[in-house]
This record gives structure tokens, sequence and C-alpha cells, in this order.
């Protein structure tokens, strides 16, 4: 499934890359407006805190350091433009692939 959620820029299975951070990953699920917690956002230094009246996206993300789940927001997010796949150990049980650039999630987890 590669269907853009409501107004969201990026899609479920898609590779990205944050804009400003080293870090890459796969989109599994979108909140069409945040939806975490006060304290994770208050962590957020101000002058970089994104905005919460937009998309933010589940990450099974990859760094040099190793795997992690992310959560970035729309504006932070580019799509990553390397051809290489994500090694996430988590991939696997969502998704196939990737082909031609994109996760496909496995046919048992489709709507």
């Amino acid at each position: 499934m590669t269907a853009k959620s409501n107004n969201a820029l990026f899609a479920i299975g898609q590779i990205v890359r944050h804009r400003n951070l080293p870090f890459r990953g796969v989109i599994f699920d979108v909140d069409p407006v945040f939806a975490n917690t006060e304290e994770w956002y208050s962590s957020i230094p101000e002058d970089v805190r994104p905005r919460k009246d937009q998309p933010f996206y589940h990450l099974f993300a990859e760094n040099s350091e190793g795997t992690y789940i992310a959560y970035v927001s729309e504006q932070n997010l580019v799509e990553d433009q390397s051809g290489e796949p994500v090694n996430h150990p988590q991939l696997a049980e969502m998704f196939d692939g990737p082909t031609e650039g994109i996760y496909r999630l496995r046919l048992a987890l489709r709507n």
C-alpha cells in the first residue's frame, strides 16, 4: 500500500531521511497531527520545535549507531534518494521489499 494518508506528503512504506539530522527510515504509520506526549514535545529545543498542526510520521529508523523507532514531523523529512535499503530488524514484520525504492505492506497486513 503506498496511498498517501490525508494530506500527508509521504506514504506508508516510503524511505525518507531527516532534513537536518543524520538518519533515515521507512514510514510505518502517520498521524495527521501531533499525537505524542507533551513531555516529548517539550524536550525539543523551542527554536527548532515543529508545529503540531502537520502530519507526524512513525519510522523504522537507522543511523550510523544503530536502529530505533523515530517520530518525525513532516517539515523535517525529505525523500531519500540514495536507492539503498533500510536495515531495520522490524521491517520484515510489516513489509516486503524494497521494490523500486518502496517497501510494500505484507499481504496479511493490508486492509
